[in-house]
């Protein structure tokens, strides 16, 4: 089982997002009745414990996607994996026709500890593709994370608003300094000017993506009523000019 992440002390973590109403089934669990639950419960996957509550795996409708009993069990193998895979072909054989969790179940569930920070949890959803995380501490599972616990946080931080008004100096020193800051942002052209809090954007860029990514700096600095786009694209190919 491996085991990811630790918070920078400060940052939000895992204990304060996790569901700790977990729901969770045996590996002797029918498939049948594990099915219902997940389908109660609108959850798209479910911890396995064994007796002592010990994370053994995880059951996710990915699991269930290759089954006899939906005809999405793929076509016949060809003859070379026959001769050369059969042990593959076997498990294969397991998880499309099996009756209990244990025979269709991810083993080695990847889990996260109550302490992980959430740049951690977002990181392994999306390499993963990962919609939910066991919680697991001292080898039990003491709670569930998923991408709706990572929106939450993030509508709240859409919608916070700085305190105080902010000068226009200093409005348009926090978006050079941010300029300076990316790799991808050009070093020099770019004019960014500020009157009652209100960001007008000059200069040349080479590409699209430039732009918006410009703006989305402009629009992020704190106490930015709007932004005006003046950029002009500047085709590298041929030169020409595009206001």
């Amino acid at each position: 089982m491996m085991r990811l992440g630790q918070s920078m002390e400060g940052a939000v973590i895992v204990r304060e997002l996790m569901s700790t109403d977990v729901m969770t089934v045996l590996p002797e669990t029918t498939l049948a009745d594990a099915a219902r639950m997940m389908l109660a419960k609108h959850v798209s996957g479910v911890p396995v414990v064994d007796g002592k509550g010990v994370l053994v795996g995880m059951l996710t409708e990915a699991d269930l996607l290759r089954r006899t009993e939906l005809d999405t069990q793929g076509g016949a193998p060809g003859w070379l994996k026959i001769f050369l895979m059969p042990s593959a072909l076997a498990s294969d054989y397991v998880r499309t026709h099996g009756r209990l969790v244990a025979e269709v179940m991810s083993e080695r569930p990847v889990s996260v500890g109550p302490q992980a920070g959430l740049t951690e949890v977002a990181e392994i959803m999306r390499k993963k593709h990962f919609k939910r995380l066991p919680v697991v501490e001292d080898g039990r599972i003491v709670g569930v994370i998923s991408r709706a616990d990572l929106l939450g946080v993030l509508a709240m931080k859409l919608i916070e608003r700085p305190a105080a008004e902010r000068s226009d100096k200093a409005i348009g020193a926090e978006i050079l300094a941010a300029l300076a800051r990316e790799r991808w942002a050009p070093k020099s052209g770019i004019r960014v000017h500020v009157a009652d809090a209100v960001v007008a954007l000059e200069g040349v860029i080479f590409s699209d993506s430039e732009r918006q990514a410009i703006r989305v700096i402009a629009e992020n600095a704190a106490g930015v009523k709007a932004v005006n786009d003046h950029l002009v694209y500047v085709d590298p190919g041929s030169g020409m000019a595009i206001s």
